[in-house]
């Protein structure tokens, strides 16, 4: 996206307590223009004294980093005198959902070009933040991210270039799967970028239940549990899908066994 000969520098502000992140980020400015300022912070209060003294015309600001996070930044700069944001997040269900819902753009962590340029275009676009709604959707996005729900109602799935979001309620169970997770419904299967860990700190505990070190079941769709050997189950859910646990999580079986009617 080069601009054009009379077009007058713009500048850009990486903001992540990450070196192989703001580094990341850098390379791929350095990729769209050769008539680019590219400014960097390793935190928050960096960020800060960077907008006010620099005035960026576009930050590419990390949700989550030590001190002051990303909501932090915005709060105390003020929504009116941010600039063109493009919010940076790793895994967290959440932010996808409000970034997606209040149709202000993210990058998810790893960046691919393809998406560092798009989520560019529409940062830079005439209006982009400014237009009618645009500040109000910034604002209910960072209410969003700073008190979410207390537990994960839907996924937010990326696929094609669309988002789709899959209920909760839908998805049997849940696999490891490297860097992602695989959701498993009565007809699909869904990568989602995140960690079993993640996903545990917003799953609902009395609906979703670790049975193995990369699975995760959803117990209102099991529909028998018999032993197994080495003090190992069976899970047969009802789809008919059977799923072994782990001895490791016997004691969670047992106590899942006890409460089913």
């Amino acid at each position: 996206m080069k601009p054009a000969a009379n077009q007058a520098r713009w500048s850009a502000l990486i903001v992540d307590d990450e070196p192989l992140a703001r580094a990341s980020l850098r390379a791929l400015l350095d990729r769209e223009s050769d008539e680019i300022d590219i400014l960097e912070a390793k935190n928050g209060d960096e960020a800060i004294a960077l907008i006010r003294s620099r005035r960026p015309d576009v930050v590419f600001l990390d949700v989550q980093m030590p001190g002051l996070t990303g909501f932090d930044v915005v709060q105390q700069v003020g929504v009116d005198s941010m600039p063109d944001i493009v919010f940076v997040t790793a895994h967290d269900q959440f932010a996808i959902q409000a970034f997606e819902i209040n149709a202000v753009d993210y990058l998810l962590k790893p960046v691919s070009e393809e998406r560092f340029t798009a989520a560019l275009k529409r940062a830079r676009s005439q209006g982009a933040r400014h237009s009618e709604g645009g500040q109000q959707h910034i604002v209910s996005l960072l209410q969003a991210i700073a008190s979410p729900p207390k537990t994960l109602a839907r996924f937010a799935v990326r696929s094609a270039g669309k988002t789709i979001f899959v209920d909760s309620e839908e998805v049997h169970w849940i696999q490891a799967a490297e860097n992602y997770v695989q959701l498993h419904t009565a007809t699909a299967r869904h990568l989602v970028h995140t960690t079993m860990r993640s996903l545990l700190e917003v799953l609902d505990p009395e609906v979703f239940v670790r049975i193995h070190r990369s699975v995760i079941v959803n117990i209102q769709h099991v529909r028998q549990i018999e032993p197994a050997e080495h003090g190992e189950s069976v899970l047969t859910l009802d789809n008919g899908e059977r799923i072994q646990s782990s001895r490791t999580y016997g004691e969670v079986l047992k106590r899942l066994s006890s409460n089913r009617p």
